[in-house]
């Protein structure tokens, strides 16, 4: 930040109370983007903040992706203690779709309400429905088109404030009707109303924490193939943003901090569930009602219909009862190519009836499965656990030692193995939630191949998504009392909510799994009582479909 930008952020907050701590979550961020953008002059703001204090590669956790980083982010406990392990839940072999109730533990917000220290949190993830605090809270990705926010109502105060206010693009990923640079327009409004809506209510609401967050920092490399024009567009207008909230809080101290990465995946996809059924682990099918993902529930959740389970429509049965007797839609997508149909059946035809109408995992009589991609691992299907188990408790050990065999032993074409780490759950997970994870944790080597759960003919191809995510975030800090001679040692993502709390002179919680970095003077933990969501009506309906946009799921 310059002089003048420093002068303006002191006379901007004359005559309110200061902020003692502001939040910046950036997704995806990382310091190889960082670096180039600071090489480049996009960042300036940013770049100011990371030159003025401390700053470091920040571990992720595993799985590093958005519904279960950013919760073990701002709970600072491991996925087990806090029960979200990707973007669904499972109900024995059905799935729901997660949201801010699924995330059982304290959070920054709530842990401060106990100490009467206010919060006003804008478009972090995974907060729908908010908590019931002093001060305000905005959901952000996963929640609802118009997300019940804290306090009721608060949402209209902002869009009369600021105007519109959107959580999500008003296009779908894929959509032809907008040129790329209308796109990027609306992504760069959509950062700019987090500045805005975040900016009126901290002046409103005068809060001690802060909490901003901006998504298309992410969605920007995943939509957009990593197009290095448009990734610096986006980061340009969140940047601006940035700094107009500096100038206008003022805040004692800054920390910036992401969930997880961004790179390239340079190596094949790899087909874990084809390896798992030539293997004899895994049965297929044909009929059912296709692999779990959210996206499948889109078009009810669109329209505010109940959204918590999906059953398949009435044209998606038949293609379910056409593909049970040989007529799949892979089989008639070959004729529709040849035809040269192919590309409109693929816009026009609902996205369940492709998979309703495809092989697909039969978990009921598999002996170990993949569920989804983003969990980074392998389910066993337990007698006494799963409704319809085949393994028994007393083979488990056995079974899951000789999976982990048989996937150490893969290698990529290039005669590379495919996993760096497969390894029982226990070593990443515990806490009364460790249950719902996957049995084996499998790990890319270098997060170079993309992982698949659709069932294929192939274990390898060319990759889904050539832009995603890496194990290593970024964290910063900067500010009053924040010691920058002192080495950050290895930061990881649990650490970021207890060093917070601890700089804000809060005593952080016994349960959580991070430790205060050496940056601040550190608190002494303490126990406090079990979390408990606000009592509240719970809109489970009307969330927006983006998982499929933004390739999350498959």
């Amino acid at each position: 930040m310059t002089g003048n930008a420093a002068k303006a952020r002191t006379e901007s907050s004359e005559g309110r109370n200061r902020m003692d701590a502001l939040l910046v979550g950036i997704d995806a961020g990382c310091l190889s983007v960082f670096d180039r953008l600071s090489d480049e002059d996009v960042v300036p703001n940013l770049e100011s903040l990371l030159e003025t204090g401390v700053s470091a590669p920040l571990e992720s956790q595993i799985p590093p992706w958005t519904p279960s980083a950013w919760p073990s982010m701002f709970t600072g406990v491991n996925p087990g203690k806090h029960g979200v392990f990707g973007f669904t839940g499972f109900d024995g072999y059905d799935f729901h779709v997660v949201k801010g109730d699924d995330v059982r533990a304290h959070r920054l917000w709530t842990l401060l309400d106990r100490h009467d220290r206010s919060s006003v949190v804008v478009n972090v993830p995974v907060t729908h429905p908010p908590d019931e605090i002093d001060g305000a809270i905005v959901p952000g990705f996963i929640g609802p088109e118009n997300p019940p926010c804290h306090p009721e109502g608060i949402l209209d105060d902002v869009r009369d404030e600021i105007g519109d206010y959107r959580v999500y693009p008003n296009y779908a990923r894929g959509d032809d009707s907008l040129t790329d640079a209308e796109k990027l327009e609306e992504y760069c409004r959509l950062v700019e109303m987090r500045g805005e809506a975040f900016r009126y209510l901290s002046g409103r609401f005068e809060p001690d924490f802060g909490f901003l967050q901006f998504q298309k920092t992410d969605t920007v490399f995943h939509e957009f193939d990593g197009e290095w024009e448009k990734v610096e567009e986006v980061y340009a207008a969140a940047d601006e943003q940035i700094g107009e909230v500096l100038e206008a809080c003022n805040p004692r101290q800054v920390f910036v901090a992401s969930d997880h990465g961004m790179g390239r995946y340079e190596k094949s996809e790899f087909r874990v569930n084809a390896f798992l059924e030539d293997a004899g682990y895994l049965e297929t099918t044909l009929g059912g009602k296709g692999m779990p993902t959210w996206n499948l529930m889109r078009d009810d959740l669109r329209s505010g219909e109940q959204a918590d389970e999906w059953e398949p429509s009435a044209t998606e049965r038949l293609a379910a009862r056409l593909a049970n007797v040989g007529i799949t839609t892979h089989r008639i997508g070959v004729v529709l190519e040849r035809l040269g149909l192919a590309e409109f059946a693929k816009a026009h035809a609902p996205d369940g009836v492709v998979r309703t109408g495809n092989e697909q995992v039969d978990f009921p009589n598999s002996t170990a499965y993949v569920r989804a991609r983003t969990e980074l691992g392998v389910r066993l299907n337990v007698e006494g656990r799963d409704p319809e188990g085949v393994v028994p408790e007393a083979e488990y050990d056995d079974v899951r030692a000789a999976l982990i065999a048989d996937l150490e032993s893969v290698t990529a074409p290039d005669g590379d193995p495919i996993f760096e780490t497969v390894a029982p759950r226990e070593e990443y997970f515990d806490g009364p939630y460790a249950d719902d994870a996957v049995d084996i944790v499998t790990i890319p080597t270098d997060f170079q191949h993309f992982l698949s759960a659709e069932p294929a003919d192939e274990y390898f191809a060319e990759t889904t998504e050539p832009w995603n995510h890496k194990l290593e975030g970024v964290f910063a800090a900067s500010g009053e009392g924040i010691d920058a001679s002192q080495s950050l040692e290895d930061p990881h993502l649990y650490d970021v909510a207890p060093t917070i709390l601890s700089a804000l002179g809060v005593a952080h919680s016994d349960r959580m799994d991070g430790r205060v970095l050496p940056i601040v003077e550190a608190t002494e933990p303490t126990g406090y009582p079990d979390y408990a969501a606000s009592e509240r009506d719970t809109v489970d309906a009307d969330v927006e479909d983006r998982l499929a946009d933004l390739g999350y799921v498959e």
